[in-house]
């Protein structure tokens, strides 16, 4: 019995690294720890470096090649529509993002260090690359660099929730939360107010290859998103369940990182950071349709009615989709 019991954990093994292989291409990889708390590692993006950089913004065949979460999206078709508005902040609550980067500097509109960390630039790579793809998807929009994460990865609850309640203080309209924690009141609490003050908080729904809830993806007043790769199948160890809202790509997203390089990162990460940038293009044309004083409901209730239909269960109303969430 203990020999069978030990010759499937060995398949099961060997095909999760099978898997990962396929994932990371035939580029040198390696696994990210998790933009997490303390403890587990059950998010973690793997990430492939690419020294060749491609703008954040382009409408050139090759560029769309590599990015072809923006292409999967309509994102190009919704920006015969709108490109964003430089009055619309995105909050990017994660690792820092890179002062250096040519292509995300000039949108960087604020910033705060809520780490132990000695700086607000990203010394990790993944809050840069979140960053890159919502600046991707909403050239004109702006970001508010909101470091939560430490220079290894690592967030807690209390930091997360202080840096929802800053980011929203400050301006922000978008609050991408590519992270995934334990559920706790401060964190639950500061959700709540962001969303009361207007803003859309968007949340990664984790890695966990399962229907196990994430936080704060799983708050009602967070849109929680999955992931799925170029052939609309839910990505690499994406967790799903009746809690998800909807899908975005998630799987070999192309993005800037620190010390101006580009590469790949596979996970809800990325999804989150895809949801983000339709978020932030559909704040820049809203309208108060139920003259509550805020479009954040309006825009989720958009993004969320105008889904691409996938076949995959768990996956909310399916994969967004930039253009029809602005026409």
């Amino acid at each position: 019995m203990a020999i069978t019991l030990a010759l499937v954990a060995v398949m099961l093994v060997a095909a999760l690294v099978h898997d990962v292989f396929l994932a990371r291409e035939s580029a040198s990889a390696y696994s990210y720890p998790p933009v997490y708390y303390s403890t587990n590692n059950d998010n973690g993006d793997s990430s492939i470096y690419n020294p060749s950089p491609q703008a954040a913004y382009s409408l050139d065949d090759s560029y769309l090649a590599q990015r072809w979460g923006v292409s999967k999206i309509e994102a190009p078709q919704a920006w015969e529509i709108t490109l964003g508005d430089r009055s619309i902040i995105v909050a990017v609550l994660d690792t820092g993002i890179n002062k250096d980067n040519p292509d995300l500097a000039d949108m960087v509109v604020a910033e705060v260090n809520l780490t132990h960390s000695p700086t607000s630039d990203d010394l990790y790579g993944h809050g840069t690359h979140m960053a890159g793809t919502i600046a991707a998807i909403a050239p004109e929009c702006r970001l508010m660099n909101v470091k939560v994460a430490d220079d290894t990865g690592r967030c807690e609850e209390l930091v997360v929730a202080r840096g929802i309640i800053w980011a929203v203080d400050h301006g922000a309209k978008v609050i991408n939360m590519s992270l995934s924690m334990k559920a706790s009141p401060e964190l639950s609490e500061a959700v709540n107010y962001a969303w009361s003050k207007g803003a859309i908080l968007i949340a990664a729904a984790g890695n966990k290859g399962g229907s196990e809830p994430s936080y704060p993806a799983y708050y009602v007043n967070c849109l929680a998103v999955a992931g799925t790769n170029e052939n609309d199948s839910l990505a690499l160890l994406s967790s799903y369940g009746d809690w998800v809202d909807v899908a975005a790509p998630g799987f070999n997203i192309y993005s800037e990182l620190p010390q101006n390089q580009y590469g790949y990162k596979t996970g809800t990460s990325s999804a989150g950071a895809h949801a983000s940038g339709v978020a932030a293009l559909v704040f820049s044309i809203a309208e108060d349709d139920n003259g509550n004083g805020n479009v954040n409901d309006e825009v989720r209730w958009v993004i969320e009615s105008n889904c691409t239909p996938i076949a995959v269960d768990g996956v909310g109303q399916g994969l967004v989709n930039a253009f029809q969430a602005v026409t």
